[in-house]
């Protein structure tokens, strides 16, 4: 921001606030404040090092009432401001250019601030009414995944139950065998209905 006062105006214009009536450093502040409309008001940093300087100067004195510390303007100090009354003239005239500045650089700030929230708007609006955003490749991934679980869970069944069938078909011949009484044909008939199976289930896997 473009600095309100010229170097050594604002020592000037506390004098001028103070030849008013004496005021403790917040009502300076507020004055300040006021006068500019709001759009400015000076850190407690900035006037209180320049008060203690027409204090040093003897253009000022203070004194404690309560917890407060209120400033008054010495005679010395109205001689000074009489002499300087001219550039006190022109330090109003600062005042008024830096209250116009300021009213636009404020003005230009809030107008910036609206044109970004109305493009956060619209871009808020846009994203809603396309819904949430669909990663079709990462919905790839996810479905090749859960095939490739689903095939491998499926084989895993085939194998255990193959096993079970190749288990349980062993133990009938062993015990058959035992008995002497495996009559001829049951080995040609059981490849014939293992090709059969097979036959069928490449089918139904696509795999003729």
């Amino acid at each position: 921001m473009t600095p309100v006062f010229a170097h050594g105006s604002l020592r000037l214009y506390l004098l001028s606030l103070l030849a008013e009536s004496p005021r403790h450093g917040y009502e300076l502040i507020q004055a300040l404040s006021d006068r500019f409309g709001g759009t400015y008001s000076p850190s407690a940093g900035t006037i209180y090092p320049r008060l203690a300087k027409l204090e040093e100067e003897g253009l000022v004195t203070k004194a404690a009432e309560g917890r407060k510390t209120v400033y008054a303007i010495t005679d010395a100090g109205r001689a000074e401001l009489a002499e300087r009354e001219h550039e006190l003239d022109a330090i109003e005239d600062e005042v008024t250019d830096s209250v116009r500045r300021l009213a636009d650089e404020v003005r230009a700030g809030v107008n910036e601030a609206m044109r970004s929230l109305r493009a956060d708007l619209a871009s808020a609006a846009r994203d809603a009414s396309r819904g949430p955003r669909i990663d079709v490749r990462q919905e790839a991934r996810d479905a090749g995944r859960d095939a490739r679980q689903a095939a491998n869970a499926a084989a895993r069944d085939a194998e255990a139950a193959l096993n079970e069938f190749r288990q349980q078909l062993r133990t009938d011949f062993r015990s058959q065998a035992a008995r002497g009484d495996i009559p001829d044909g049951v080995v040609p008939q059981l490849k014939s209905e293992l090709a059969r199976v097979r036959a069928s289930v490449l089918e139904a896997l696509g795999r003729r």
